[in-house]
C-alpha cells in the first residue's frame, strides 16, 4: 500500500492541531483540500482516524496510534527541508518566557550571536499562554516554568531555579529560622496576590501552609527584590536573582535549609524545527550557556 506524503502531513496537522481548519491554515492549504486528504487516508487504511465533533474532530485509536509512528519522521524530513532554506543569522526568532529570568539570564545568554546578526523578538508571560503562541507558530522558542505536556512540542531541561527566603538587614532574626513564627511581624512582598513562591517555600521548608497575605504584590520578580533590598519586607527569590545582593550584605538569609526548593526551567521548541534552523540554534545557545547537554 501506497500512501502520499502530502496525505501524511495533512492528517498530522490536524491530530496536533484538533481541527481541519487549524491544521489547515498550518499548512497553507484550503480547508477541502485537507479534508479531500483524511478522506484519501482513510480509504487507503480502510478505518476511520477522526471522530467529527462540533468543533473540531478527535482521534480514534487508530488515529493516535498513526500520529504516533509518523510523528517523529515526518518532523525531521521538514526539518531538513527548512534547513535548506533558513539562515539563522538573518532569521528573527520570536522568544518567550518569564520576564525576570529572561531578562537576567537568556537575554545576556544570546548577547554573542546577537552580535553576530540574529535578530530576536521577545514576549512575556504566564506558561500556559506562551506555549499556546510556540504550538501556533507565533513563538519559536519558549522558557517555561512548567513541564510543557503538548503534542508537537520538544521539551529539554534548561535551568534549576534554587530559592531563598531574603530579607534586608535590620529584619533578621539573628539566626536561621526553622519555622515561620519568628518571621511573623515580618511584611511579606510576593510577585501575585496567591504567592506561589512562598507557598511554596513554607510548605516545603517549614512543613505548613501559609496563612498570611501578602503586604505588598509587585507583578516582577526584580521589583519584589527592589523592594526586599529597599527594607519593605521578606520574600522567596530565585538565587540567580538576589546572589549578588547576599554577597554584599545588602540582603541576608532568613532560613538556611539543607535542601532549598528548586524549580527546573524548560527550553520548548516545535518538534518540526530543524536541527539547523535559528529555533534550534537560539535552543542549543541556551543549553550551552547553562551547561546542560542537548537531547
Amino acid at each position: 500500500m501506497s500512501v502520499s506524503l502530502d496525505l501524511l502531513r495533512s492528517f498530522l496537522a490536524v491530530h496536533r492541531s484538533g481541527s481541519i481548519t487549524a491544521g489547515a491554515e498550518t499548512l497553507g492549504l484550503s480547508q477541502p483540500t485537507v479534508t479531500a486528504h483524511l478522506k484519501s487516508l482513510e480509504a487507503a487504511l480502510d478505518r476511520p482516524l477522526f471522530v467529527r465533533q462540533a468543533r473540531g474532530v478527535h482521534p480514534t485509536a487508530a488515529g493516535d496510534e498513526l500520529a504516533r509512528r509518523i510523528a517523529e519522521p515526518i518532523d525531521a524530513l521538514h526539518g531538513l527541508v527548512v534547513d535548506e532554506v533558513d539562515d539563522p543569522v538573518a532569521a528573527t526568532v520570536h522568544l518567550g518566557g518569564p520576564s525576570d529570568f529572561l531578562s537576567d539570564q537568556v537575554l545576556p545568554a544570546l548577547a554573542d550571536r546577537l552580535a553576530a546578526g540574529l535578530q530576536v523578538r521577545t514576549r512575556f508571560g504566564l506558561p500556559e499562554e506562551l506555549l499556546d503562541g510556540l504550538v501556533s507558530r507565533t513563538l519559536d522558542v519558549v522558557v517555561s516554568s512548567i513541564r510543557p505536556r503538548r503534542a508537537g512540542v520538544r521539551i529539554t531541561p534548561l535551568y534549576d531555579e534554587l530559592f531563598a527566603l531574603v530579607a534586608a538587614p535590620q529584619w533578621s532574626p539573628g539566626k536561621p529560622v526553622t519555622s515561620p513564627e519568628p518571621l511573623r511581624k515580618i511584611p511579606l512582598v510576593a510577585y501575585a496576590e496567591e504567592a506561589p513562591i512562598i507557598r511554596r517555600y513554607w510548605r516545603s521548608v517549614f512543613g505548613v501552609r501559609l496563612t498570611r497575605t501578602a503586604d505588598l504584590v509587585v507583578p516582577d520578580l526584580r521589583g519584589v527584590l527592589a523592594a526586599v533590598r529597599a527594607g519593605a519586607g521578606a520574600s522567596v527569590l530565585p538565587t540567580y536573582l538576589c546572589d549578588q545582593a547576599l554577597a554584599v550584605g545588602e540582603l541576608v538569609l532568613l532560613a538556611e535549609p539543607e535542601l532549598p526548593p528548586l524549580n527546573t526551567l524548560y527550553v520548548a521548541t516545535r518538534s518540526d524545527a530543524g536541527p539547523r534552523g535559528p529555533a534550534a540554534s537560539v535552543r542549543d545557545e541556551l543549553l550551552r550557556a547553562f551547561r546542560q547537554p542537548s537531547s
